[in-house]
């Protein structure tokens, strides 16, 4: 059982980059805009020490509440015993990237708007709910078309 307790303990492979991607930063992540509001990923980047988050919040999805010009502020939910508790964290940006947690529910909006429209000139109503797989119709099965097929097990049969 390891004894470290400090801020990084157990972190050897959590904050490793993997093979052939080592270095500097891309200037592209850097550059990112974040707005409050957007959903973000807090993914740490092993090579960028200062504004590291804590190895909980690594793989976690929260919302964007500041903007500075270094860092965002998000809110990430933290399960503590039986309660949940929005934890507020100021994050590198280096250690952020846009989450696509949102990316199917904006698609089904704008389909189902599209679907809204098209139907609002045709003069119908559309339903938009989602539903789920529902069970087979009901239907009987012409046993004159097939053969029946016996799937008994094979009687004992001594081999020696």
């Amino acid at each position: 059982m390891p004894h470290a307790h400090g801020y990084r303990a157990r972190t050897r492979h959590l904050f490793s980059k993997s093979f052939r991607n080592h270095g500097p930063v891309h200037l592209s992540k850097i550059l990112e805009v974040y707005k409050k509001g957007d959903f973000v990923d807090v993914i740490a980047d092993g090579s960028i020490h200062k504004g590291m988050p804590h190895k909980f919040y690594h793989g976690k999805t929260g919302k964007v509440f500041d903007v500075n010009q270094h860092a965002v502020g998000v809110i990430v939910n933290k399960q503590v015993r039986g309660r949940i508790v929005p934890k507020r964290i100021h994050v590198r940006i280096e250690h952020v990237r846009r989450s696509e947690c949102r990316e199917a529910f904006k698609r089904r909006v704008r389909e189902n708007d599209a679907k809204k429209q098209e139907a609002k000139l045709q003069g119908k109503k559309v339903f938009t709910k989602r539903i789920n797989v529902q069970p087979r119709e009901a239907h009987t099965i012409d046993v004159t078309k097939t053969s029946v097929e016996f799937m008994n097990a094979f009687k004992h049969r001594d081999l020696f």
